[in-house]
């Protein structure tokens, strides 16, 4: 009997100690898995290494530790992707386990608790969502019934620079085209223009403004755990207060909706998206039927989504054109050999424009709108050979992939020529140039916004010439870039127009 109890206790020795070394060696085989990382700090992880911007500092800390590798900010464990090799991998292999939005306290209050369309889990109501996005909203039907207004909304904004001309004042791009996207979104989405009166849908856009800036901010509650339940930037609070005045706003929108939607039907007059979510709201053959929180954070991520990341693509683009007057030159030759100088570039005439399309591609190539995108992984997965763990929050560098030298040559230079090189499209499917995301969350409005980029642009080129600075004395402009979600000028992009076409070509 004794020699069984200590035969036993041997054998149960040897299985404890098996099992101990068994995991031991599994979690040492894990942690040999993971991504490699940068020696981080106590507390704060990796957030000293991520200034001035975090899409050059991804890009740099790429060239030390490889495509994938893992950073710390504060106490949140995330991983970066930076490659086109792991794009692939990250948009198209393993597309399923990235289809989630990692979120936050600030994102999940103004927008609903997730109500809307942009920052939803992936499940039944987002591919719902997605459904009638590109199907009633975004689809070619719809953007044609609203041509007109993108039309005159370009036409008002060359009208306003012709009268600069006149008189031989400069303009500050940034904010003008900002006026022009804020107004052609919010008449395709309410039926109003939002810079000529104070109504709700100017007041609107001031509040998209702030939580633009507010969503650019990090906030050390969602980091930083030692500051977990502290509002210490006051961003909880502020994010309250926008939440609370876009909701009165929205409500007064949507009222006055309701009230005059009947007669509108009757009369034929053309549907703002606001009238067709509404008209959805009410069908009832819908699978899910969307409710008044639904519109409101739908409507919000649309103002949020569309407006600043178009105009600073635009602001983008002419600034390089301003420091390259021979390419300026070629797309002005090009626009008056297939639009003339009789009428106005209108958008039909963009697929006659290869030039200009190899601009915007070139500008989209080194000035994404959105330079990093961010997803959160709903499994365990392997991407570049390393283990993903579910839940991580993962942060792919677009920026990277238009720095990649193994295909881009000389990729700081700005070079529409090598889009005749290389036939490349930036609707997802090249994973060398991914400014619109790729896959099932890629970007609703390429369309739409790529048609306002080209349009707005071109008509620029078209109808003047350009000078530098505030007297138009300066001969080049910095391309130094701000911070932010929607990659800013650091400084603002000021401009003289001169009037190369009198009149102006206006009728169609």
């Amino acid at each position: 009997m004794g020699d069984f109890q200590s035969d036993f206790t041997v054998i149960l020795i040897c299985m404890i100690s098996t099992m101990i070394i068994w995991k031991l060696y599994k979690s040492s085989r894990d942690d040999t898995h993971l991504p490699p990382t940068p020696f981080r700090l106590p507390i704060i992880g990796h957030l000293h290494l991520l200034a001035p911007s975090a899409h050059r500092a991804f890009h740099k800390l790429s060239m030390r530790y490889g495509p994938v590798f893992r950073i710390y900010l504060g106490s949140t464990p995330c991983v970066i992707i930076s490659s086109p090799e792991m794009a692939k991998e990250f948009f198209k292999v393993n597309e399923n386990a990235f289809l989630d939005r990692p979120n936050n306290p600030t994102i999940d209050y103004i927008s609903y608790g997730g109500e809307g369309f942009i920052f939803r889990p992936y499940g039944s109501y987002w591919k719902f969502m997605k459904k009638i996005t590109m199907s009633h909203l975004l689809n070619g039907k719809t953007l044609d019934i609203l041509l007109p207004v993108r039309r005159d909304e370009v036409n008002h904004f060359i009208k306003y620079l012709s009268q600069k001309a006149k008189v031989g004042k400069s303009v500050e791009l940034e904010v003008e085209l900002g006026k022009l996207t804020s107004n052609v979104i919010s008449r395709m989405v309410t039926g109003k223009r939002c810079s000529e009166e104070e109504d709700e849908v100017k007041d609107i856009m001031k509040i998209m403004s702030e939580v633009d800036k507010l969503f650019g901010k990090f906030n050390l509650s969602d980091h930083i755990w030692l500051c977990k339940n502290l509002d210490l930037q006051g961003i909880t609070k502020t994010s309250m207060d926008l939440r609370r005045r876009f909701d009165v706003l929205m409500e007064r929108i949507l009222k006055e909706h309701e009230e005059t939607r009947k007669q509108k039907m009757e009369t034929g007059e053309v549907k703002d998206f606001l009238n067709i979510l509404l008209d959805i709201s009410e069908d009832e053959s819908m699978e899910i039927k969307l409710t008044r929180e639904n519109i409101k954070a739908f409507i919000l991520e649309i103002f949020l989504g569309a407006t600043d990341t178009t105009a600073r693509t635009i602001e983008w683009a002419f600034a390089e054109l301003i420091n390259h007057p021979n390419i300026m030159k070629k797309a002005v030759e090009e626009i008056d050999r297939v639009v003339g100088k009789n009428r106005l570039l209108q958008e039909s005439d963009i697929s006659n424009l290869p030039y200009l399309q190899e601009i915007v591609k070139e500008t989209l190539r080194l000035h994404p709108a959105g330079p990093v995108l961010y997803r959160r992984s709903r499994e365990d997965c392997i991407v570049g050979g390393y283990h993903i763990p579910a839940r991580t929050t993962t942060f792919f560098n677009l920026w990277s992939l238009g720095q990649d030298p193994t295909y881009w040559e000389s990729p700081l230079e700005f070079r529409p020529e090598r889009f005749e090189e290389k036939q490349i499209d930036v609707r997802g499917q090249h994973f060398n140039l991914l400014p619109f995301g790729s896959g099932r969350r890629m970007c609703p409005g390429i369309s739409l916004g790529l048609m306002m980029v080209h349009v707005t642009l071109g008509s620029m080129i078209q109808c003047f010439t350009w000078k530098a600075g505030n007297y138009g004395n300066l001969t080049s402009v910095d391309m130094e870039e701000g911070i932010g979600i929607t990659l800013p000028r650091a400084n603002p992009l000021v401009c003289v127009p001169v009037s190369r076409l009198d009149p102006l070509p206006l009728s169609v």
